[in-house]
């Protein structure tokens, strides 16, 4: 049985560890030594270079994670360590070991992954299931690996003809459907039951109300930019009419989040999208009690109830949504915090609101992504899937 072992001597583990210590504000300090072991000496200095160009925090948690699942692959599949560039024969590799038909599995033993290279990625803590990957993770592993070697100045073969025609083909024989990150929509009517779970005078119920209703309100943002919100990205703005259309509704609070660096933003583009009514009293409520007037937004809330000065993570507040999902008898397993970002753009669909607007305060720059959402939602109330009814 094949191990990954580490490539060099304790001591340099050690001092690699120390490397990555730098990276302490991205790199989850529990996998900082395990990384140490898997990553060579130019691996790091790459995350480092990396990190010191202001790549976003994500990106590199992502690019870290790739680089370590990449490093363990090749020298459980190849007995030696990833090399740059990756020659053509080892991406073809690399795709014949994780997209994979498994009708044929069955009648060829040796199609896909060797057994031993899957063991030995299972025992790394890398691989959890013994099928095909998915597409869109193969993808983002080549287009991380590509990445990687362009920044080591290098040109790589990831556009090579057979490297294409290959994954066309492995996609295409693939029979993985597409799962959402979150199996159900947080519509208006699971907010609703969610906000009534955390109505009480807790700071932990005062701080999830505003998270909850920030992050529906603003355009579902994602967990990401929940946790990384700070109050030097709050601008306040002039009251609204609750109906634009007749001065004489009543003034709503609003202000404005200047959205950073995200997945389809970069930090200099000065988007912002606006908070209106209710949302603006719970964010203001939260911040007044916990006594926050720099830094982080939403923070941890330690055992005693004490407001914490570090962020919370995305994965915390993940967290948070499924456990007032369970807490209002829900389940859990088939929401998650995405299940805000699809449910604005649910909501927006059925209450009749352009997709054009809808786009504006979620910031999706894909009209094919957002429109997905709208679709769906006009299938569920349309005539045709009621036919035999």
């Amino acid at each position: 049985m094949r191990e990954i072992r580490p490539i060099s001597s304790s001591a340099d583990v050690l001092r690699r560890a120390e490397a990555l210590d730098t990276l302490d504000a991205v790199l989850p300090f529990d996998r900082r030594e395990f990384l140490a072991e898997i990553l060579s000496d130019d691996d790091v200095e790459t995350l480092r270079h990396l990190a010191r160009e202001g790549i976003g925090e994500n990106s590199m948690r992502a690019l870290a994670s790739d680089l370590a699942y990449l490093e363990a692959w090749c020298r459980a599949a190849t007995a030696n360590p990833l090399p740059w560039p990756a020659p053509e024969t080892l991406l073809l590799k690399f795709l014949a070991h994780h997209l994979w038909d498994p009708i044929r599995r069955e009648t060829d033993p040796s199609h896909g992954m060797p057994e031993d290279v899957s063991i030995a990625l299972m025992q790394a803590g890398l691989l959890r299931a013994t099928g095909p990957h998915s597409p869109s993770t193969v993808r983002r592993r080549l287009s991380s690996w590509s990445t990687l070697t362009q920044w080591r100045g290098l040109q790589g073969r990831f556009n090579a003809p057979r490297v294409r025609n290959a994954i066309k083909l492995a996609v295409r024989a693939s029979c993985r459907p597409r799962h959402r990150k979150s199996a159900k929509a947080i519509t208006a009517d699971v907010l609703g039951t969610l906000l009534r779970g955390c109505a009480g005078e807790r700071l932990a119920d005062v701080r999830d109300r505003a998270l909850l209703m920030v992050a529906f309100a603003s355009g579902g943002r994602r967990r990401s930019e929940i946790s990384s919100l700070r109050i030097e990205q709050l601008v306040q703005q002039d009251p609204v009419r609750e109906d634009p259309n007749d001065p004489d509704t009543a003034l709503l609070p609003c202000l404005s989040i200047q959205i950073g660096r995200t997945k389809t933003t970069e930090a200099d583009d000065g988007a912002f999208v606006l908070l209106v009514g209710r949302p603006v009293a719970a964010l203001e409520d939260w911040l007044a009690r916990a006594g926050i007037n720099e830094g982080a937004v939403f923070r941890r809330i330690d055992r005693w109830g004490h407001v914490e000065r570090r962020a919370l993570t995305p994965q915390a507040v993940n967290l948070i949504v499924k456990r007032r999902i369970l807490q209002c008898g829900l389940d859990p397993r088939e929401f998650s915090a995405h299940g805000l970002r699809a449910g604005f753009l649910t909501e927006a669909a059925r209450r009749g609101i352009p997709l054009p607007e809808a786009m504006q305060q979620s910031q999706h720059r894909s009209v094919q992504q957002a429109s997905r959402y709208y679709n769906d939602a006009e299938r569920r109330h349309g005539k045709a899937a009621r036919l035999m009814v």
